[in-house]
């Protein structure tokens, strides 16, 4: 139960700071995916940076335990078609249309039935995907720490400056 009021909390939290941030918005959605308005990229990477940052000192400080899944590359590729398909249909990722949602936007309705249906039939789908598609490019559960040999607290600096140097270029360029 303390985990499913958890999951409440931040998720308000985080539909907050999506409404704040203004990605909710269409033109911001339609910016992001013409490469014309980087305030989505920026807030996301801002979010993985925190994420990755938390996360792994949690899981140092013995509070948190990594679960790390397999790297498989035909599921992602194809999920990601998918996403950037609807993205670019609909003008909202999952998160953005159930926030356009409780802002009053009812075209984010169709995009939140879609992914209803599209899950539904994915767990249709699951016996015959795991046989194909989820055997293709398989590399294991492996994190890019793990792959070089080194510790995650040398390649977590080296992410936050590079996002700095892409947060400064994006600001430069009016993005």
């Amino acid at each position: 139960m303390k985990q499913l009021v958890y999951g409440l909390v931040t998720g308000l939290l985080f539909g907050f700071l999506l409404q704040k941030g203004r990605v909710l918005r269409y033109d911001k959605q339609l910016g992001a995916l013409r490469l014309k308005d980087m305030t989505i990229v920026k807030f996301m990477l801002s979010s993985v940076i925190v994420g990755m940052v938390g996360i792994y000192l949690l899981n140092d400080l013995g509070l948190a335990s990594l679960s790390i899944k397999a790297t498989i590359l035909g599921p992602v590729i194809l999920g990601a078609l998918i996403f950037g398909l609807g993205w670019g249909l609909l003008g909202y990722c999952p998160g953005t249309s159930m926030g356009a949602l409780g802002e009053g936007r009812w075209d984010a309705l169709w995009g939140i039935l879609g992914m209803i249906v599209g899950a539904g039939l994915f767990a249709e789908a699951f016996p015959a995907l795991e046989t194909t598609v989820y055997t293709w490019g398989n590399l294991g559960r492996i994190t890019l720490p793990q792959a070089l040999g080194i510790s995650h607290w040398v390649i977590i600096p080296l992410f936050i400056a590079g996002a700095l140097l892409l947060f400064w270029w994006l600001e430069k360029k009016g993005l």
